[in-house]
């Protein structure tokens, strides 16, 4: 927190209207700055003085004269029209709510209690998602690398700094962002090839429901991530299951469809070619996705490849 943030937070701390959060990053700052603690001062200083002058209040002779005579000045007023009249009726109105406290306070308190019970209905009644848990264990952890090594001088006693990687756990909703996040890292940064298959499957699960899985640029959001793991990652099971989560974007996604088409030429799993060509189904009509199917039918290597693209090269010119 710099100078000028903290004299702010100085002047919303002397009103009482500082929020809590920025209370304690304000009283870090004042332990090293001293400028900002006379400022601090100078402020208890003004408020002490000007406790020793209290506001005085009018007194009610006085209030009610001000009325009578203000009463007075408006019936010699001639009469206007409709407008002008209600307006002076509400007027009129408002005086006699002021000069009945009993009155006014009830009509404050009823407009408080209207306002709390629809926001505590509104709030009661708004979706909420589970807050993500994390469950972490301090006492348990490798070491990850020594950072630091120092000697007592004249003793053999020597400090040694050392980082540890502590394994945590969060539990939360699929809906949570926190959760799709490390879903994402899951799909490229896994320990093993069970996890990255658990996370695309989740993923691919969530695109399926079209769950923010919509409109994403290029490495980024879930299809891209899903996009990533199609081309990069080589576990076949991981590769089969971000086609599925592709599915459904292969008509409207040009990048999906140029994905899926490097599959069915270049990936070594004929599983996940396979599934490639049953994917392309919907968008045979394109003349690409047709130039890939005859090139394949005519050249590849697998002869069940080969017989899956003539087959639905077939049923691509049976519907046309």
């Amino acid at each position: 927190m710099n100078c000028e943030v903290a004299r702010e937070n100085i002047v919303l701390a002397a009103y009482g209207e500082l929020p809590d959060e920025l209370a304690v990053g304000l009283e870090q700052h004042l332990s090293t700055c001293e400028e900002c603690v006379e400022e601090w001062q100078s402020l208890e200083a003004m408020g002490e003085a000007l406790a020793f002058h209290p506001v005085l209040e009018p007194s009610p002779n006085l209030l009610a004269a001000s009325r009578m005579r203000l009463d007075e000045a408006l019936d010699a007023i001639e009469p206007h029209g409709f407008l002008t009249r209600l307006r002076g009726n509400m007027f009129a109105w408002l005086g006699h709510v002021q000069s009945a406290p009993a009155l006014a306070t009830l009509l404050v308190g009823l407009g408080f209690l209207g306002g709390n019970f629809t926001y505590r209905y509104q709030v009661a009644h708004q979706p909420k998602l589970p807050n993500a848990v994390v469950l972490s264990n301090p006492t348990t952890g490798t070491v990850a690398n020594v950072s630091g090594i120092v000697q007592t001088p004249n003793s053999n006693i020597v400090q040694v700094s050392y980082n540890r990687v502590v394994e945590e756990k969060v539990q939360g909703s699929l809906d949570d962002p926190q959760i799709r996040q490390l879903l994402m890292l899951g799909t490229k940064a896994a320990a093993n090839n069970g996890v990255r298959v658990d996370s695309v499957a989740l993923l691919a699960d969530e695109c399926r429901a079209g769950k923010q899985c919509t409109g994403e640029d290029a490495g980024s959001g879930i299809r891209g991530a899903l996009l990533v793991s199609l081309r990069y990652d080589k576990n076949p099971g991981v590769r089969e299951k971000a086609l599925e989560g592709l599915q459904p974007y292969i008509g409207q996604d040009q990048r999906v469809r140029d994905a899926v088409l490097d599959a069915l030429m270049h990936d070594s799993n004929a599983t996940v070619r396979t599934k490639a060509i049953g994917m392309l189904q919907p968008v045979q009509s394109d003349s690409s996705v047709r130039q890939v199917l005859r090139t394949v039918s005519t050249t590849d290597e697998n002869p069940y490849i080969r017989t899956v693209s003539t087959q639905a090269l077939q049923g691509s010119a049976s519907i046309q």
